[in-house]
């Protein structure tokens, strides 16, 4: 049967069916046919060109994959940083936004057999921030650009400047905490002579000595010394309250500092070097090295890093992805990856199984000898 001719009713029904996005099994990519149905794509394949092709394909099948790999994996990276730069965005809809051109690469002519394996294979290349929730895998497109990366470090340099800043202010703090404890015994105030009523019976009366001086016809002034028991009582009583506000009061700016570091230092990165991991991907080292302990000698860069096991001392390059902190025995000394004291050197003091938290005391810095607890287990690891 014959192809409709131009015009007629039965060739602007099949433009339209053309017109949308086929079914991807129906689809040629070394003739780049797409076919509508399995009869149109089972005619396809047993056509003398189809064969010429298969020909080609056959005598060097590696470069032809490679070159559809590297075409596919370049258009889906150009959209996804043209449309939604570096912001958290979710794969499939990048890929819906890719396959709305109707002569994209398809990925069943790549290297990879589904959308998951290629998204792993971005975020172990260091070219995106890959994670997975319950609605699917998420992407953060990493913007190596040379003035991008110069604005960032820019950035950088300012949050150390401000974290500085809030060392000192937390320093600052800590003194005056510390001047307050040791004035608060042996101070005297104005105020210390103000005298209450205390009995040290119920049965003794309290004697008011009250003079009155007529200064004018309009006019009396009240002089009314006081005496009274106990004085020492209520002047510890009254002291024990002051000291009580001033260190509520301090407690509460040293909490509101807290949570401020806490979400600046927070951040999706975590690998350090001199930290020991274990390894938790099976395909490093074709699976030889699951669940062996390894440490950091060298960062690739912010996700990836050089790390020698350390039974064997052979070397290897992993994402974080692929490895997982350590938790040591209570009192060896370790490192907080994330949060408010990232960075800091501490000693392991106790640990919340339950909450899968830890209490650790910082053993460098100003902050030497806080104890800071309900750290989660993965934002600290063993040090080497």
């Amino acid at each position: 049967m014959g192809r409709a001719e131009v015009g007629t009713p039965k060739y602007l029904a099949n433009k339209m069916k053309a017109k949308g996005l086929q079914k991807l099994r129906w689809y040629c990519q070394m003739c780049q046919k797409q076919c509508r149905d399995e009869n149109g794509f089972k005619c396809h394949t047993m056509s003398e060109s189809h064969q010429r092709q298969l020909l080609l394909f056959a005598d060097n099948s590696r470069r032809y994959i490679d070159d559809f790999s590297r075409e596919f994996a370049k258009g889906y990276t150009e959209i996804l940083r043209r449309q939604f730069g570096t912001k958290r965005v979710a794969a499939n809809k990048v890929y819906q936004e890719y396959i709305t051109d109707k002569n994209h690469l398809h990925m069943n002519a790549t290297k990879w057999l589904s959308l998951t394996g290629f998204v792993l294979w971005l975020g172990k290349t260091g070219q995106c921030v890959v994670d997975e929730t319950e609605k699917g895998w998420y992407i953060t497109y990493i913007d190596r650009d040379p003035e991008t990366i110069a604005r960032q470090e820019k950035m950088a340099k300012k949050q150390k400047m401000d974290k500085d800043d809030e060392e000192r202010l937390q320093e600052f703090i800590e003194k005056q905490v510390e001047k307050g404890k040791k004035d608060v015994p042996g101070c005297s105030t104005a105020s210390d002579d103000t005298k209450e009523f205390v009995r040290e019976s119920e049965d003794e009366k309290i004697k008011l000595n009250i003079n009155l001086t007529k200064k004018s016809k309009s006019e009396a002034v009240f002089k009314t010394p006081l005496s009274f028991s106990r004085p020492g009582e209520a002047k510890r009583q009254r002291k024990e309250r002051d000291e009580g506000r001033r260190v509520s009061a301090l407690d509460e700016i040293m909490k509101i500092e807290e949570s401020k570091k806490e979400t600046s230092n927070r951040k999706s990165y975590w690998l350090c070097e001199g930290i020991v991991v274990k390894i938790v991907s099976k395909s490093i080292g074709d699976g030889r090295m699951y669940k062996e302990k390894a440490v950091v000698q060298e960062m690739l860069d912010k996700y990836r890093a050089k790390v020698k096991l350390l039974e064997t001392g052979e070397k290897v390059a992993v994402h974080q992805d692929d490895v997982e902190t350590v938790i040591p025995q209570i009192g060896k000394e370790i490192l907080i990856l994330n949060g408010a004291y990232r960075g800091s050197r501490a000693l392991l003091k106790s640990l919340q199984e339950d909450d899968y938290c830890v209490t650790v005391e910082i053993t460098r810095g100003p902050l030497t000898g806080r104890q800071i607890s309900n750290i989660q287990y993965e934002d600290i690891s063993k040090l080497y």
